[in-house]
């Protein structure tokens, strides 16, 4: 455990980019009755110099930092390849460790930061963030409650955009740049969090349209032993988006359009009807397969009400730290993800 400075957690964060910036101003700040950020430390001047305007302290280096004794936590937020050697360094300067995603370039890399952890009695977590997302909380909601669409036996999660891969570094292979590992961390912690079952295969087919040296979308489909399909996807150059979410059970589906929760289930009714479905016209053919269901046998339901999780990330981190909490992201589902991504990049 940690003793605090005024009941607050002090942490420090290391890379002030586009997620560093988030968590400085916009994550810690929302959770100020125990958290506060002490300062930052960015190795490139410019984005010293904008933490400097917005009134956080820089440190001059990562190892001041280390050595300033009322840092509780060090947030890392830099590129993939250097959370291994960061966060070792911190942890065995006594320091708690939050790491952004993914927390390794591999699993083997994961295990060294895990060893650390234990040896030093620091705790280690990682900041996926995305089991919080309303629309997955949805998703969670009609699996585990079954009574919306019944036994669900087929999940396809899909993210995409069409402004290519973003940024600099996460077009390059030794920063541990492209989807699988930008997007794929998240979708993948997502489904193997919400179906308690054992891989049974993995297929996976990596996009490079783009002409990067990493991928820049991918599609991957994953079976579970408990017979549970997965259809997971990213993609970077679509100008028409499919659906966030298509869930099929045996009494219904389900429909997640996008952030914004648009979207419907279609269930089963179970009422007995005399009508069968009629043929009808599809093309220049003819079909009762495919013909719609006849009136009463299917109802439309909107989407059941997204409930906030009980405790965000933060506020587990800072129970971990200072009570000996259970953390929601355990290491171990951690490095479930990492090696179902190894499979999928060997």
């Amino acid at each position: 455990m940690t003793k605090q400075v005024n009941n607050k957690l002090n942490i420090a964060t290391v890379g002030y980019g586009g997620m560093g910036t988030y968590h400085v101003h916009g994550l810690i700040p929302a959770e100020a009755d125990y958290l506060q950020v002490v300062g930052t430390y960015d190795i490139d001047q410019s984005r010293k110099d904008v933490a400097e305007e917005t009134g956080t302290y820089v440190y001059p280096a990562f190892d001041a930092i280390l050595d300033d004794p009322k840092v509780d936590a060090v947030l890392i937020a830099t590129p993939n390849d250097s959370h291994k050697e960061l966060a070792i360094r911190a942890m065995k300067s006594g320091k708690h460790v939050i790491c952004e995603k993914p927390v390794a370039m591999n699993t083997e890399e994961f295990d060294e930061m895990i060893a650390v952890a234990e040896e030093t009695g620091r705790v280690l977590m990682v900041h996926q963030n995305r089991r919080w997302d309303p629309d997955f909380l949805q998703v969670k909601d009609i699996f585990t409650k079954r009574q919306a669409v019944g036994d669900v036996f087929q999940i396809e999660s899909r993210v995409h955009g069409a402004n290519g891969i973003p940024g600099d570094w996460r077009h390059l292979k030794a920063h541990g740049g492209g989807m699988v590992l930008d997007w794929g961390i998240h979708l993948f912690d997502q489904l193997l969090w919400l179906v308690d079952s054992p891989i049974k295969s993995v297929y996976s087919d990596l996009s490079y349209i783009l002409g990067d040296e990493v991928d820049d979308g991918f599609m991957a489909y994953i079976t579970f032993e408990n017979g549970i399909r997965a259809h997971v996807e990213v993609g970077t150059s679509n100008f028409i988006s499919l659906p966030r979410w298509y869930i099929k059970g045996n009494q219904g589906t389900a429909i997640i359009e996008d952030w914004e929760m648009n979207g419907r289930i279609v269930k089963a009714t179970g009422n007995d009807v005399e009508n069968k479905p009629s043929p009808i016209r599809a093309g220049v053919g003819l079909t009762k397969t495919m013909a719609p269901p006849v009136d009463g046998v299917t109802e439309t339901l909107p989407l059941p009400e997204s409930k906030p999780a009980d405790v965000s990330f933060y506020r587990n981190f800072y129970d971990v730290v200072t009570l000996g909490a259970e953390p929601i992201v355990k290491n171990e589902e951690v490095r479930q993800v990492m090696q179902l991504i190894d499979s999928i990049l060997a």
